[in-house]
């Protein structure tokens, strides 16, 4: 890795945030940021080894370099899902679902982008600045989408959990301006939902249902692309691989 990594604590949450290898060598430029889920697993080198491959993108020009911001839950269940809804599972050790999405987006939006923007050289434009998670955190992603046009500009839906009680409805019943200009990547494994028993067993329908009705009102492949991978279930290896390319679609010229 050659760029570098930071802890920042922002209220009750940690943020882990990655420079680029040129921030410290050219003190004028700005650049984009991405904000994840998951205190940024995604490019945490203590969990996975994506930084090597996404810094050759940066060296290569495939990829602008980019600043990356992970911000950290300690309640993923409710930070990550737009309203409350019944728990899959009957067992007493599994919570519902909190529905404090909103709250969550409001602290990135109202808090964390604005301490981010002080703090470092950005790039602070809708238009370049990202919101990208996995499973649930592309849940909340894509309802970012939605919610906060005016904020992010590229939303990256890593296997989102479509399947989330009226999120499909929810989609549907938006209209095209609330999410007009955006760049929106999703992907999904080809045997994501193998297995279960419960409404996560329709994870590669729903993800194809949003996918068509978004394509229906009207969004190209210049605004909108559907990764399936062939072979691929549910699970963190499958997401760090996708993770590069998911960037590279979204921030390519």
């Amino acid at each position: 890795m050659k760029g570098q990594i930071s802890i920042h604590q922002l209220g009750q949450r940690e943020l882990l945030i990655y420079l680029p290898p040129s921030y410290d060598l050219m003190a004028t430029r700005i650049y984009p940021v991405v904000y994840m889920h998951d205190r940024g697993d995604l490019f945490d080198p203590a969990i996975h080894n994506t930084l090597p491959e996404i810094e050759a993108l940066f060296a290569e020009g495939t990829l602008p370099e980019m600043i990356f911001v992970g911000i950290a839950s300690h309640a993923r269940m409710d930070d990550y899902t737009p309203w409350t809804a019944s728990r899959l599972s009957d067992q007493r050790t599994v919570s519902d679902f909190g529905g404090q999405g909103d709250k969550y987006l409001s602290f990135i939006v109202e808090q964390c982008k604005p301490y981010i923007d002080k703090t470092f050289r950005t790039d602070a434009r809708a238009e370049v600045t990202g919101l990208l998670g996995k499973s649930l955190g592309g849940l909340i992603s894509m309802y970012g989408a939605y919610r906060h046009p005016e904020t992010f500009g590229r939303i990256g839906s890593i296997s989102g959990s479509y399947w989330y009680e009226g999120f499909v409805e929810f989609i549907v019943s938006q209209t095209v301006e609330r999410c007009g200009n955006q760049r929106i990547y999703m992907d999904v494994g080809s045997r994501e939902g193998e297995g279960k028993q419960t409404v996560q067993r329709e994870m590669v329908t729903r993800t194809q249902q949003v996918y068509a009705h978004l394509q229906a009102v009207g969004r190209g492949s210049e605004q909108l692309s559907l990764i399936m991978d062939e072979g691929a279930s549910h699970e963190a290896g499958a997401f760090a691989r996708r993770f590069p390319s998911a960037l590279t679609w979204l921030y390519r010229e």
